[in-house]
C-alpha cells in the first residue's frame, strides 16, 4: 500500500496551489453567510426571472440598502452565483442558480444547506472546546439556524423521494399505508417527514418522537397547517423510550447516527414492531471506508458530522458516536446486534441511503 513520504523536499508550485485553493476556501466560507444573507432579505427571489438588475433596482425591489446590495452583488458575481455583463452594469439570476436558490419545491433546492452550515460554523468556538475533554454538545443546545437549516435541506429531498421511490421500495408497506398503518416517525424533528406521509396516506395514523422540544413544538404548528393534526400527534420522548406497540412502520429519517444509543434505540423499534412490521432507516449516503467518503458530499457530511452529529451523541447516553459517515455496513451491524434478521438497503439518491429492516 503506498504511504506518505515522511519527508520531501518543499515544491514552491504545490505550496502556492495550496494557498489560492485555500482562498478559495476562505471566499466559500463567506459565501455561506452571503447566501443565507440573500435568503432572508429575498434578495434572490427579487432576482427570479426579473432579467438584468442595477444594485439600486434590486435594493429597491426588496426594500434594503443599494451600497450592501452593490456590494453583495459583486461577492455573488465572483463565485458565481450570478451573472454580471460589464457594460451595463447589472447582474442576472441564471435558470440554474434560480431553481437552486428560490424554488423550495426542487430537491435541487440550496438555501436549507447553507443555512444549517452557517448555524454549525457559528456553534463551531463551542465544539472546539468540546474536543478538549470529549464532552457533547446536544442538539437542543445549538442555534436556530442549525434547526431550521436541517429542516429545510433534507425536506425537498424527502419532498422529491419518499412518497415516490422510498416507500414503494418497502416489501408491502405502501398496501398497509393505503389501508390505514400505524406509524411512529422516531427523531422526527420539525416533522417533514410525519406531515409529508401523512398527507399521502389518509387511512393511516402517525405518531412523532423527538427528544428536543421545541421541535415538537415546530412539528405540532406543521400539522396543523397541513390540515393533518386529527391524524398526527407529537411527544417529545427519547428513541430509546418512545411510547407504542404493534407499529406496522417505524422510521428514522437522518438520525439513527445521532443518538447516543443506536443499538438501544433498535432494540426499542424491535419491540415496537408489529411482527410482520418494517423499519426504515434513512441514513446520509456513506461508503463503508473512509476513502470511498474523500468526495464533496462526503466532505461535508464529514463537517457536519464532526460539528453536529458526533457531539450529540456524545452528548447522550452511551455516546457511540458513529458519525454522519457511518456507511452500510455499520449500520447493519446496528440494525441485526438489536435482533433484525433482514436487512437490505433500498434506495439512494446523492446525499441519502434508504435501508429497511424487517424482523
Amino acid at each position: 500500500m503506498a504511504t506518505i513520504e515522511e519527508s520531501r523536499a518543499l515544491d514552491p508550485e504545490k505550496l502556492m496551489s495550496f494557498v489560492f485553493r485555500a482562498v478559495d476556501e476562505v471566499g466559500a466560507t463567506l459565501n455561506t453567510a452571503l447566501v443565507v444573507m440573500g435568503d432572508k432579505l429575498g434578495l434572490y427571489r427579487a432576482m427570479a426571472g426579473a432579467g438584468p438588475l442595477t444594485p439600486g433596482e434590486l435594493a429597491d425591489r426588496t426594500g434594503t440598502a443599494e451600497r450592501y446590495v452593490r456590494e453583495w452583488l459583486n461577492a455573488q458575481a465572483a463565485g458565481d452565483f450570478v451573472e454580471y455583463d460589464p457594460e451595463s452594469g447589472r447582474y442576472t439570476l441564471a435558470p440554474e442558480q434560480t431553481v437552486a436558490l428560490t424554488d423550495e419545491t426542487s430537491p435541487a433546492y440550496l438555501p436549507g444547506f447553507f443555512q444549517i452550515a452557517l448555524g454549525s460554523v457559528i456553534d463551531s468556538p463551542r465544539i472546539a472546546e468540546a474536543a478538549k475533554t470529549g464532552a457533547g454538545i446536544g442538539w437542543h443546545d445549538h442555534v436556530h439556524d442549525v434547526h431550521e437549516g436541517c429542516e429545510r435541506f433534507f425536506r425537498p429531498g424527502y419532498n422529491a423521494h419518499l412518497i415516490a421511490e422510498w416507500l414503494p421500495a418497502l416489501d408491502g408497506v405502501v398496501a398497509k399505508l393505503e389501508q390505514g398503518a400505524v406509524v411512529a416517525d422516531v427523531g422526527c424533528g420539525h416533522g417533514a417527514s410525519t406531515v409529508l406521509m401523512a398527507q399521502a396516506y389518509p387511512a393511516s395514523s402517525f405518531a412523532g418522537f423527538d427528544y428536543h422540544d421545541g421541535s415538537i413544538a415546530t412539528a405540532q404548528q406543521r400539522a396543523t397547517e397541513a390540515g393533518v393534526e386529527d391524524r398526527v400527534r407529537f411527544d417529545a420522548t427519547p428513541s430509546t423510550a418512545y411510547a407504542g406497540r404493534d407499529y406496522d412502520l417505524v422510521t428514522m429519517f437522518d438520525c439513527l447516527h445521532d443518538m447516543g444509543d443506536p443499538v438501544g434505540a433498535a432494540r426499542h423499534v424491535r419491540e415496537s414492531l408489529a411482527a410482520d412490521g418494517t423499519w426504515m432507516i434513512v441514513e446520509p449516503a456513506a461508503g463503508d471506508r473512509v476513502e470511498d467518503n474523500l468526495n464533496p458530499v462526503g466532505r461535508a457530511y464529514y463537517g457536519f458530522s464532526t460539528l453536529l452529529c458526533t457531539p450529540c451523541s456524545l452528548s447522550q447516553d452511551v455516546g457511540l458516536a458513529l458519525g454522519a459517515q457511518a456507511g452500510e455496513a455499520r449500520i447493519r451491524e446496528v440494525v441485526t446486534s438489536a435482533g433484525f434478521t433482514r436487512f437490505r438497503r433500498v434506495a439512494e439518491t446523492p446525499f441519502n441511503t434508504v435501508f429497511e429492516a424487517r424482523p
